[in-house]
């Protein structure tokens, strides 16, 4: 049975090497299941034309798309003669990453796999990339892919928070590991947990004479070790296997990750939006820039997307 059965990757028209469809056909082998190859085209100045009437302006935006799909058709031939079945879905669309929200609404995928580009930190705190409208707004998972392979016997890390008592974070604990765990058995990977857990504040420490930082990060290490272990111990497993570290997530996470030569990191994202995600952002796009493999960001179950219609 296929771990996820009706995957959509995004093609990129900028880049010679697709390494999001690569990874796809590869999942599409491991595990079966259906691929639609995807790509959202948009051309300004056939919108401002005012010469030509409706029709002939959707008459020139079908010229397009059939030109883009003959060329996701060449670009497929060689997969699809070795035995691969990919459907092809081009769209006109002017909002990239609304036209995958949309098309993941539509067809029911169960999974999103787009590459991704190393994003300008200061850019992307005034502009917010198509993969982070992505991570926040599709409901299925979406799988960020890198240049790192995916060997036999490798590691995938489960990021979670098992220290905390939300119940959105106790769930995702869940999910995220469960899906680590059905990714390692199709990768034949070894699954490890990874938990982080903040360090004494410093402004606590300074403004409460009486505040011992010695105890507070025993106390807090103790509480996050005892979470994870009975975290582990409900999927069996062992304590070679989880680790945790003092830290910011985006700093203990990419630290593990290459330690363990990871070839991807499972994370869950709540799906942040507005000024909020200006603001502070999500933890799974502080950590994405900075990994070097693919990460599988998951979301809670009752995330609802906000271009969800009533």
């Amino acid at each position: 049975m296929s771990t996820y059965s009706n995957v959509l990757v995004v093609l990129d028209p900028t880049v010679d090497k697709q390494k999001a469809l690569n990874r796809a056909i590869e999942l599409v082998r491991l595990q079966g299941g259906k691929l639609t190859a995807f790509l959202s085209v948009y051309d300004f100045s056939y919108e401002m034309t005012t010469m030509l009437s409706g029709e002939e302006r959707e008459s020139m935006r079908q010229a397009v798309i059939k030109d883009r799909e003959l060329w996701i058709s060449d670009y497929l031939a060689a997969a699809r003669a070795g035995g691969v079945n990919i459907d092809i879905k081009v769209v006109w669309h002017n909002r990239p990453f609304e036209a995958v929200v949309l098309a993941v609404l539509e067809d029911n995928y169960d999974l999103v796999i787009k590459g991704t580009h190393d994003h300008d930190v200061l850019k992307s705190m005034i502009f917010t990339p198509t993969d982070w409208h992505i991570l926040r707004k599709c409901p299925c998972p979406v799988l960020l892919v890198k240049d790192h392979d995916w060997p036999q016997g490798g590691n995938i890390i489960a990021a979670v928070n098992a220290g905390s008592e939300q119940e959105h974070h106790l769930e995702l604990n869940q999910k995220v590991t469960t899906t680590a765990l059905k990714m390692a058995g199709l990768l034949n990977a070894q699954t490890h947990l990874v938990n982080a857990y903040p360090g004494t504040p410093v402004n606590i420490a300074i403004e409460i004479p009486e505040f011992n930082p010695q105890e507070y990060n025993s106390t807090m290490k103790h509480h996050h070790i005892e979470a994870v272990s009975a975290l582990a111990a409900q999927y069996d497993i062992d304590s070679e296997h989880y680790h945790v570290k003092e830290g910011m997530p985006e700093d203990v996470l990419p630290e593990l990750a290459t330690k363990l030569d990871a070839e991807m990191v499972v994370i869950g994202t709540i799906g942040r939006t507005g000024l909020s995600a200006a603001i502070i952002g999500n933890t799974a796009e502080h950590v994405i820039d900075r990994l070097d493999c693919d990460v599988l960001a998951v979301k809670p179950a009752n995330f609802v997307c906000p271009l969800q219609k009533d």
